[in-house]
């Protein structure tokens, strides 16, 4: 029997896994791939101008309505199921119904679990049907942190992962063809001159990212070459779905900038900065030179580059938080040099609030009594959460 053998990158519909904390955007970025319909499990795109199905009310449901985009695949271009831990708790609860039991563990040690990774396989099975016909899958999922613990000698850390059941989440990352993980990205800065490792360090930033390939402090995968990281937009990953390749870093051409105002006692026909002059001349001289510019490749004109923020002059003082926020608050952040930002983050990451809440929008009650009732234990938090950021960017 003869066999065809063939070559090059095979073009085709993609299957992607966006997860990340409450808040972040993701049903805001998927809500931007092409012609996109949502089956929507929790209500997350009310507030949001997409076409969706309507919302299923049982797991079997949901099933069918997969079929149905199946058997239609001209009705879009990218179907989201939003997401993937409503979806399998639906799951398990039909489970427990079809077999009449309270509660997952009375099957047995582990047997639950894995009938319900079996039936949650059946609907990667119809999603990869689909994807077949054509349609981008997009699957989300909120995330959680989970105590990673290590031998004695080498202590514990945080991993970041889907909020789905641990038989459940590896099918769902060996089913996709990139997990990406979206969260928000810190700059640690020392502000006493005596370096990062052993002087005073501050966390600033909270700026949304894609992260798109594993680390020891979340899971992420891709079979495309992505960037490590990417800033949380759509056109960061928009090539994908024109089957452009994602380059692995951007080549930097030199470019002048324009020349900066001349000071009133200088000749209003004073030279312009030249272009090309060394960092060496720009001390002696004060004259400034050009930086340095990314050039987007042909095909990738859509992405732009994630351009970091300089860090802040050390002598910078403190921004004071928002006047809103309770006095009694506020006197402890100032006292403490605490940002608004950090406290949106623990509060966040330990599932009382959205990420994207302000401190001063707080309910009252929360206010007083986690805030400032447990103020040393949030300060504590914050404080911790800066050495771990300082260890992962420095």
């Amino acid at each position: 029997m003869a066999f065809n053998i063939t070559s090059g990158r095979i073009p085709g519909a993609k299957k992607i896994v966006i997860y990340g904390p409450e808040g972040i955007g993701k049903s805001t970025l998927a809500s931007q791939f092409p012609d996109p319909v949502f089956i929507d499990t929790e209500d997350s795109t009310k507030d949001m101008n997409v076409k969706r199905l309507d919302k299923p009310s049982s797991w079997q449901m949901l099933l069918d309505e997969v079929r149905f985009i199946r058997d239609n695949p001209t009705l879009c271009k990218t179907l989201v199921l939003d997401t993937a831990d409503w979806a399998e708790q639906m799951e398990i609860d039909d489970l427990l119904k079809t077999n009449q039991k309270n509660g997952i563990e009375d099957f047995g040690y582990g047997k639950g679990y894995t009938y319900s990774a079996e039936r949650f396989g059946k609907l990667l099975n119809l999603l990869t049907e689909v994807s077949e016909r054509g349609v981008h899958i997009v699957m989300t999922a909120h995330a959680q942190l989970r105590k990673v613990e290590l031998p004695e000698e080498m202590g514990a850390y945080d991993h970041w992962e889907m909020k789905t059941s641990k038989k459940v989440a590896p099918l769902i990352r060996e089913w996709a063809d990139a997990v990406l993980f979206l969260n928000y990205k810190v700059n640690v800065i020392n502000i006493d001159n005596q370096g990062a490792a052993k002087g005073k360090n501050k966390a600033q930033g909270g700026r949304r990212v894609i992260h798109t390939n594993h680390t020891p402090f979340w899971d992420a995968k891709n079979r495309y070459g992505m960037p490590d990281e990417l800033p949380l937009e759509y056109d960061s990953i928009a090539p994908l779905f024109a089957d452009q390749p994602l380059p692995v870093t951007l080549p930097i051409e030199k470019e002048a900038e324009p020349p900066k105002p001349q000071p009133k006692s200088q000749p209003a026909s004073a030279p312009a900065p030249a272009p090309k002059a060394d960092k060496k001349d720009e001390k002696k001289t004060g004259t400034p030179v050009a930086e340095s510019k990314p050039v987007i490749p042909e095909g990738f004109q859509e992405m732009r580059r994630y351009e970091e923020t300089p860090f802040p002059d050390e002598k910078n003082e403190y921004k004071e938080p928002d006047p809103r926020i309770p006095k009694a608050l506020r006197d402890l952040m100032i006292a403490d040099k605490i940002d608004e930002w950090e406290i949106q983050h623990v509060a966040s990451a330990r599932g009382y609030m959205t990420a994207d809440t302000k401190v001063a929008d707080y309910p009252d009650d929360f206010l007083k009594g986690w805030c400032i009732g447990f103020w040393p234990q949030l300060k504590a938090a914050i404080m911790d959460m800066r050495n771990k950021m300082e260890i992962e960017y420095k």
